[in-house]
């Protein structure tokens, strides 16, 4: 049997997922570990998605702390299977994103993955998205590849959709190669907005975006955002989408109830994940959704409205817990990167070609 373990902290930034499979050669999910961020460390994570002071330095000391966190996680993972490093092939480590600019031609993950080896006594695979940018890709998103191996014998046109602090999209249909996109926001919006409105982290269940209703001059002047018609292959993060944008977008229209921004929101990420559907795999038969956004019930509800002649359920009914499909994606990417199997896909990212994606760090 061969392990792999994948680390993933995702836009949201709400802790770091930790997942061990197993390849047989089938795709098994064996044991799981989150970690809640800390509150400090979270906060400087987001102070590094924009331009600030003394840069390089708080990077370093961020992306130590990280790894620090991952590793006692690992550990804590390893023991609760009575595993040593020496039975893990490798850790597929994503890292921490803190920009991401393909049009510029870079993507900065921060994750040390040289003392992660140290920290671990296990061989490190990072840097997944640098190669295919290289290429003239978007470096992004990355997760298709392996929705398409862990769903492409399904019959059917299918989607996989994860939404996490941004969405995207995997088009999978018989006979053709995997295509996919990032949507737009999927909760960083919204979690945003509460935790300015409430303090809170993200509104459970979107109970609160339940509450209000939905501002049509808002939604339609959120829409106006270039992003929301270029064609695929597309990519966003932070850069684009976040607080700030979404002020800059109320400044220009009358105060509206708070809940009714939240609602809005939510009608937003819905909407955009739908249209980009429709456009791009119309006849779709199956939405399967994964990320924080498959237990947010509101959300969930509003795309089965909007899609009514597709079966919308979280990718829990094929027996694959929604919250670790991006962790076991990324130890599925080590995998690839030690085998030599390029895991990008030119239709998805726009690369030149197939490419053979990380960097290795050996135990």
């Amino acid at each position: 049997m061969t392990f792999y373990i994948g680390v993933m902290s995702g836009t949201s930034l709400d802790g770091l997922d930790i997942a061990l499979i197993e390849l047989t050669p089938a795709i098994k999910l064996i044991a799981t570990h989150y970690i809640p961020m800390p509150a400090s460390l979270r906060t400087e994570l987001l102070g590094l998605c924009s331009s600030g002071p003394d840069e390089i330095a708080r990077s370093a000391i961020a992306q130590q702390n990280w790894v620090t966190l991952a590793a006692q996680g690992i550990h804590t993972l390893l023991n609760e299977q009575k595993l040593k490093p020496e039975n893990v092939a490798a850790i597929g480590s994503h890292g921490q994103t803190i920009r991401h600019e393909p049009a510029r031609g870079f993507t900065v993950q921060i994750g040390n993955p040289a003392l992660l080896s140290e920290l671990t006594g296990i061989t490190i695979v990072s840097d997944f998205r640098s190669r295919d940018i290289a290429a003239g890709g978007q470096g992004a998103p990355l997760v298709p590849a392996f929705h398409e191996a862990l769903f492409e014998e399904r019959a059917g046109n299918r989607a996989v959709l994860n939404v996490g602090g941004f969405s995207n999209l995997s088009l999978i249909e018989p006979g053709k190669p995997v295509a996919g996109f990032d949507c737009g926001p999927g909760n960083v919006l919204l979690d945003a907005w509460i935790h300015q409105q409430q303090g809170e982290h993200f509104d459970r269940d979107g109970q609160w975006a339940a509450s209000g209703q939905v501002e049509p001059a808002l939604l339609k002047e959120l829409l106006s955002d270039p992003f929301f018609v270029t064609k695929g292959p597309k990519s966003t993060g932070r850069e684009v989408f976040n607080l700030p944008w979404l002020t800059q977008h109320l400044s220009h229209l009358p105060a509206f109830a708070p809940e009714n921004v939240q609602a809005t929101l939510l009608e937003l990420t819905a909407l955009t994940i739908v249209e980009s559907l429709q456009h791009a795999q119309p006849d779709t038969q199956e939405l399967l959704v994964c990320g924080g956004g498959a237990h947010n019930q509101t959300l969930m509800r509003r795309l089965a409205e909007l899609l009514p002649n597709a079966k919308v359920s979280s990718t829990a009914v094929y027996g694959v817990d929604p919250d670790w499909v991006e962790a076991m994606a990324f130890a599925w990417l080590a995998h690839c990167c030690l085998a030599g199997i390029p895991a990008n896909r030119p239709s998805v990212t726009g690369a030149r070609g197939l490419r053979v994606l990380g960097a290795i760090y050996p135990a």
